[in-house]
C-alpha cells in the first residue's frame, strides 16, 4: 500500500511546508512595530486573531508530534530516543520564534496551550491507531512543517548577509544522521 503512494508523500510534505509558509506570511503581515514593547517585554506584536490562529496551528502541529511519538514509521526504543531528542530540540527553536512573535501572550497562554496539545496528541496516540498509510501521510505533513520552521528560525533573515555557516552545516549533517539512524 505504501509503495502506491510513495511519490505522493512528497506532495504531502510540500503541502505541510506551504501551509506553514502561508501561516508565517499572515503573522508577518499582521505585526505592528511597538518600540516600547521591546524594552518592557511588552505585549504581542500581532493582533489577537492572528495569535489564536498561530497558536491553534502550532497546537495541531504539536498534537501531531505527540501522536507520532507513539506511532512512528520505525518503531523501537532507538527510533523513539532519536525522535524525542530531535523534536525536543525543535521545540526549543519553535518556542523562541513564537515568543519573539507574541511576547507576553505566548508566555501567558500560548506555551501552555501548546503543551496541552502535545499531551493531547500523546493521549490520542494511546487511544487510537491509524493505518500505516495514514502514519506515513501524517509524518510527511509534519516533515514539511518542520522544514519550514527550521528554515524560518535557523537561517538568517533577508537583511543580513546569508552564508552557509559551519554551525548550520554541522546541524544539517547531525540531523541527517539522526534521521538515518532513527
Amino acid at each position: 500500500m505504501l509503495a502506491s503512494i510513495e511519490n505522493h508523500i512528497y506532495l504531502v510534505a510540500l503541502a505541510g511546508l506551504v501551509a506553514f509558509y502561508g501561516l508565517e506570511r499572515v503573522v508577518r503581515r499582521s505585526q505592528v512595530y511597538q518600540p516600547q514593547a521591546r524594552e518592557s517585554g511588552g505585549r504581542t506584536t500581532t493582533g489577537p486573531g492572528v495569535f489564536v490562529l498561530h497558536i491553534a496551528s502550532f497546537g495541531a502541529y504539536n498534537g501531531l508530534i505527540g501522536y507520532l511519538l507513539l506511532h512512528r514509521i520505525r518503531p523501537g526504543p532507538v527510533s523513539l530516543a532519536f525522535y524525542t531528542a530531535a523534536m525536543a530540540l525543535h521545540f526549543l527553536v519553535t518556542d523562541y520564534g513564537l515568543r519573539k512573535d507574541h511576547r507576553r501572550d505566548y508566555d501567558r497562554i500560548g506555551r501552555w496551550a501548546l503543551t496541552a496539545a502535545l499531551a493531547g496528541g500523546l493521549a490520542a496516540g494511546y487511544l487510537t491507531s491509524l493505518p500505516e498509510v495514514w502514519i506515513a501521510v501524517l509524518t510527511a505533513l509534519l516533515a514539511g512543517g518542520v522544514i519550514l520552521n527550521v528554515l524560518k528560525e535557523e537561517l538568517p533573515p533577508e537583511d543580513r548577509q546569508s552564508r552557509i555557516a559551519p554551525p548550520f552545516v554541522l546541524g544539517a549533517f547531525g540531523y541527517a544522521a539522526i534521521l538515518l539512524l532513527a
